[in-house]
C-alpha cells in the first residue's frame, strides 16, 4: 500500500514511505511514539547500493551495514592489495636473484691427461699436476710417481722441481734412502739413483662433486734386483691414493694415502743412515724469508736433526703476498705407524719432511700392506691453534683406508 501523502526516499525504487522507513529503523521506545506496527520483513541491504556508492567518498562507512563497508573500503583496499602485489614481485625478483646466485653450478673439478700425466683443475684454476712417466734433468735424477707443481689457493706455484741445491728433490713426493732386499741394498729412491716407478695405472673417479680421486698402481724395480734372464724384479706394489678437495673460501685439503706392499721376501725400507734419519713424505716448496713453523706444541725453530711438534706441521710467510701471509700445512694421520712422527724441518734450501721410519729400516709385509696418511691444508691467512687442531680433528675422524 502506498500513503499518497508520503514523499518516496531518495534512492528509493521501492517507493517506501519515509516513515516506514524510520519505524523499521527505530528503537522500541520511538516505534511505540509513532502508532504505526512494526514489521519482520527482512532488511534488503542491496536496495542501498546507490547511496552506499554516493556516500562512500563523503563518510565513513558503517561496519554494521555489510555491503555500505564493503563497497566504501574498496578504493583503500585497492590500494593496499596493489602495494602488497609490488612489493611481493620485488621480493619473488629479488628472491629469484638470489636463488639463481646460491644454485650457480660450482665449477666442476677436472682430470685431464697428457703426454707426461694428469692435471688437475677446479673450473679453471690449476691445483696439482700428477708426475706419471719419468723426467730426468739431463739423464740423471730421473723420477717420477710424484706432485709438481702444485698451486697455492690464487694459483701461485707451490712447489719445485730439480731445485739448484738439491735437484733429486721434486715437489710432494715421499721416498726412502734405504731399500734392501735381504741384506742387499738398491740403489737410492731419495736420490733417484738406480731406481724405478713404474705407473701401470691411474684410476681417476669423482666419489662427489666436491671431491676427485687420483688412485696410482705403481711397482718399484731397481738395475739392481734382476731374474736369471736379466729382468727386473718387482719389489713393492705400491697403491697411492690423492684425494683432491673442493676449495673453501680460505683452504683447499689434498690427501695422501700411501700403501706399500712387498712383492719379495725380506724387503725393507729405511730413512737415510745418518742421526737425521730422514725419508717418507716430503714436501719440496718454496721457502720466502721469515717463515714460522708452527706445530701441535706451538712455534718449532728447525733443528739440524729431527724435532718433535705432534700431529701436524704448520709453515707460514709470506709466499705469494708480500702483505698477506698464507700457508701449508701438513697433518700426519693418527693411524701412522710411530706416530706422531718427528719431522725435519728447514727455512732454506731444502724440503719438509715427516719423519717415518727414520735411520733403523723396517719389513714390508707380503700379505698386509704398510699404510700412511697425509694432508696437506692450503690456507690463507695465519689459522689459530684452535682451527689447526679442529683440521686435525676433521681428518683423524673418517677412516685412513682408500676405498
Amino acid at each position: 500500500m502506498r500513503y499518497p501523502f508520503a514523499p518516496r526516499a531518495r534512492g528509493r525504487p521501492d517507493g517506501r514511505p519515509l516513515l516506514w522507513i524510520m519505524a523499521n529503523h527505530a528503537t522500541p521506545r520511538q516505534r511505540a511514539k509513532t502508532d504505526l506496527p512494526t514489521t519482520t520483513r527482512p532488511r534488503q541491504p542491496e536496495r542501498k547500493t546507490a547511496r552506499c556508492v554516493a556516500n562512500s567518498y563523503l563518510q565513513k562507512p558503517s561496519y554494521g551495514n555489510f555491503p555500505c563497508a564493503l563497497r566504501a573500503s574498496l578504493p583503500r583496499t585497492g590500494a593496499v592489495v596493489m602495494i602488497r602485489i609490488l612489493i611481493l614481485a620485488g621480493i619473488l625478483i629479488l628472491g629469484t636473484a638470489g636463488r639463481a646466485t646460491s644454485d650457480e653450478e660450482p665449477a666442476p673439478l677436472r682430470a685431464t691427461a697428457n703426454g707426461q700425466g694428469i692435471e688437475v683443475r677446479e673450473g679453471k684454476q690449476p691445483i696439482l699436476f700428477y708426475q706419471r712417466t719419468s723426467k730426468s734433468q739431463e739423464g740423471k735424477f730421473e723420477r717420477a710417481h710424484y706432485v709438481h707443481p702444485l698451486y697455492d689457493l690464487d694459483g701461485n706455484v707451490l712447489t719445485e722441481d730439480f731445485p739448484a741445491d738439491h735437484p733429486h728433490h721434486r715437489g710432494i713426493f715421499w721416498a726412502w734412502h734405504q731399500v734392501w732386499l735381504g741384506d742387499r741394498k738398491l740403489g737410492d729412491p731419495w736420490l733417484a739413483s738406480d731406481f724405478s716407478w713404474q705407473v701401470h695405472a691411474v684410476e681417476t673417479t669423482l666419489p662427489n662433486p666436491d671431491l676427485l680421486q687420483l688412485r696410482c698402481f705403481v711397482t718399484w724395480t731397481s738395475p739392481q734386483a734382476v731374474d736369471a734372464l736379466g729382468a727386473r724384479l718387482p719389489l713393492v706394489r705400491e697403491t697411492t691414493t690423492i684425494r683432491i678437495h673442493r676449495a673453501e673460501s680460505q683452504q683447499r685439503n689434498i690427501d695422501f694415502r700411501i700403501k706399500l706392499q712387498a712383492l719379495q721376501a725380506n724387503i725393507q725400507i729405511g730413512g737415510s743412515e745418518d742421526a737425521k734419519g730422514y725419508g717418507g713424505f716430503s714436501p719440496r716448496i718454496r721457502l720466502p724469508a721469515g717463515l714460522r713453523f708452527r706445530g701441535e706444541t706451538g712455534l718449532v725453530e728447525p733443528q739440524r736433526t729431527a724435532v718433535q711438534g705432534g700431529a701436524w706441521m704448520d709453515i707460514v710467510g709470506h709466499f705469494s703476498d708480500p702483505v698477506r701471509l698464507s700457508g701449508l700445512a701438513i697433518l700426519c694421520h693418527p693411524a701412522n705407524p710411530g706416530f706422531p712422527q718427528g719431522w725435519i724441518l728447514r727455512s732454506s734450501g731444502s724440503m719438509q719432511n715427516a719423519v717415518y721410519p727414520g735411520r733403523h729400516p723396517v719389513p714390508l709385509s707380503l700379505q698386509s700392506p704398510l699404510m700412511l696418511s697425509y694432508r696437506l691444508v692450503l690456507h690463507r691467512g695465519e689459522p689459530e691453534p684452535s682451527v689447526l687442531a679442529r683440521w686435525q680433528q676433521d681428518f683423524a675422524s673418517p677412516p685412513a683406508a682408500s676405498p
